[in-house]
C-alpha cells in the first residue's frame, strides 16, 4: 500500500474519535461533547494561551500533542479525569494509540507515538503546557454549566482545586490564578455544596 493510501485509511479511522463521548457538556448545549470537539477546542485554547506559559514552549509541538493525545480513546473510551489515570486505563489508551498510528507509514507513526508518550509523561515544558490546557475546557464547561459533571461524578471542590492547581500551575501560574479565582467564585455562588 502506498503512503498516501495509508494516510487516507488513518483519516477514516480517526473519524471514530467523533463518536467518543466525553463527560462534560459544551457551554450552552444540553449534550455531551465528543473527543474530536475537545481536541479542536484545546488546540485553539493553546494557541490563544501559549504566551502565558511559564517556560518557553513550541506551540506547533503542543498543538500536535493535543491533536493526537486522545486518539487512544477510540479503543479505550473516555473516563472522567479524576478517575481515569489508572494503569489499566493508560494501558488501554497506549494499545489504542499504537493500533491507530500503525495505520500510518512507520516514519510518521513513530514521531507521533513519541509525541504522545511525551504528552503522557508530562515532563517537558511542551507537555506540561499541553496537559495544562487540556484541563481548561472541562473546568469552563462545569463553571458555565452548573457543575453538571462534578455533581454527577461526586467530585469535591478540594479535588478540583488540588488536581487542576497542580497540573495547570505546573505550566502557567497566571492561567491557574485566573481559573482558581473563577472556580472559587463559582463555589462561593453554590455550584458545589
Amino acid at each position: 500500500m502506498n503512503e498516501v493510501a495509508q494516510v487516507l485509511d488513518f483519516m477514516v479511522e480517526i473519524e471514530k474519535l467523533k463518536g467518543v463521548i466525553r463527560k462534560t457538556k459544551p457551554v450552552g448545549l444540553d449534550r455531551y461533547e465528543n473527543s474530536a470537539e475537545h481536541s479542536w477546542h484545546v488546540c485553539l485554547s493553546a494557541l490563544m494561551l501559549h504566551h502565558y506559559a511559564d517556560e518557553p514552549i513550541a506551540i506547533d509541538r503542543v498543538i500536535k500533542m493535543l491533536l493526537i493525545h486522545d486518539l487512544g480513546e477510540i479503543d479505550a473510551g473516555d473516563t472522567i479525569i479524576y478517575a481515569s489515570e489508572t494503569d489499566e486505563q493508560k494501558s488501554q489508551e497506549y494499545l489504542g494509540i499504537k493500533r491507530v498510528l500503525a495505520l500510518l507509514p512507520n516514519h510518521v507513526a513513530e514521531g507521533f507515538l513519541e509525541l504522545w508518550q511525551e504528552f503522557e509523561a508530562g515532563e517537558t515544558p511542551d507537555a506540561k503546557f499541553a496537559k495544562a490546557v487540556d484541563r481548561i475546557p472541562p473546568l469552563l464547561h462545569n463553571l458555565h454549566g452548573d457543575g453538571h459533571s462534578w455533581k454527577k461524578h461526586n467530585v469535591t471542590k478540594e479535588k478540583i482545586l488540588a488536581f487542576n492547581g497542580a497540573r495547570i500551575g505546573a505550566a502557567s501560574q497566571s492561567i491557574w490564578q485566573a481559573l482558581e479565582a473563577q472556580l472559587k467564585q463559582g463555589f462561593d455562588e453554590g455550584i458545589l455544596e
